[in-house]
């Protein structure tokens, strides 16, 4: 018994050595046989990554594109809340009753200086009502709707508005029609007006509240021979970049009816 199982070991370990060496000599051919199955595979594998990573970009860039277009939307509100806020605050530190319009459309013509607001009479708006900005005097209503109004701007050539000088309190009367400035009409050569004075309105004529920021003298030209000098002013006002106004009330109502009927050019 013992001798036979020892010739079974023997042989065993002889048909395991002959196994051994079959299969190391078989196996590049293993190989070889199995590599398009295993490339095949491999390349399958290969796009559908691809495929998942294209999607993954895609839906990436799409969320990237949302995200930057809420970002802008959200900048663009807190600008327009801090333009809000700004003519709030000028508002609330005069004290006038005032209601924010929006600038629907703006006249193309150099000589027109008007804009359209989205406020009219079911808001309360009237003839000759006085319109700012956070900066300054902007101009007054000259056309009114149910639902809209025009203002004409301070630098419109028909415009005029009662100022004077902050500094010393001299008056003078600021008309439109120089490009994107005022000029100051029949201001004697010797009157005290220097560059740099901030011109507020003086409240003559009962249509501008006194005390509101309208422009700064940029340039005083006095001509021997010529009793009045040439001023030109800059407006306070950002008649050119504004989105947002406020339409006043003074605390002197309109005196009647009738005049609301007119329109209202000069300030006077």
């Amino acid at each position: 018994m013992a001798a036979a199982l020892l010739i079974a070991d023997q042989r065993y370990r002889a048909t395991e050595a002959l196994r051994s060496a079959i299969s190391v000599l078989a196996y590049p051919i293993q190989y070889v046989v199995s590599l398009p199955v295993n490339g095949g595979r491999m390349l399958m594998e290969s796009v559908a990554t691809r495929k998942e990573m294209m999607a993954d970009n895609e839906r990436l860039r799409a969320q990237n594109l949302l995200l930057k277009t809420r970002l802008q939307k959200f900048a663009a509100l807190e600008t327009e809340n801090m333009r809000l806020r700004e003519l709030l605050e000028s508002s609330i530190e005069v004290g006038e009753r005032a209601l924010v319009a929006d600038l629907l459309g703006v006249e193309t013509e150099p000589s027109s200086n008007q804009v359209v607001l989205n406020k009219g009479t079911r808001h309360g708006v009237y003839l000759g009502q006085p319109v700012v900005d956070s900066d300054g005097v902007t101009g007054q209503i000259t056309h009114v709707g149910p639902f809209t109004s025009t203002a004409m701007l301070i630098t419109n050539p028909k415009h005029a508005l009662p100022v004077q000088v902050n500094r010393n309190g001299i008056r003078a009367i600021a008309t439109g029609g120089d490009g994107d400035a005022l000029s100051l009409s029949f201001v004697p050569t010797n009157a005290d007006i220097r560059v740099g004075d901030l011109l507020i309105s003086s409240g003559l004529g009962g249509r501008f509240p006194a005390g509101y920021p309208v422009g700064e003298v940029k340039q005083v030209l006095r001509t021997p021979g010529v009793p009045f000098a040439k001023v030109t002013v800059m407006p306070s006002a950002r008649l050119a970049r504004t989105q947002q106004v406020l339409l006043l009330w003074p605390e002197e109502k309109p005196r009647s009816v009738a005049g609301l009927n007119r329109p209202a050019i000069n300030a006077e």
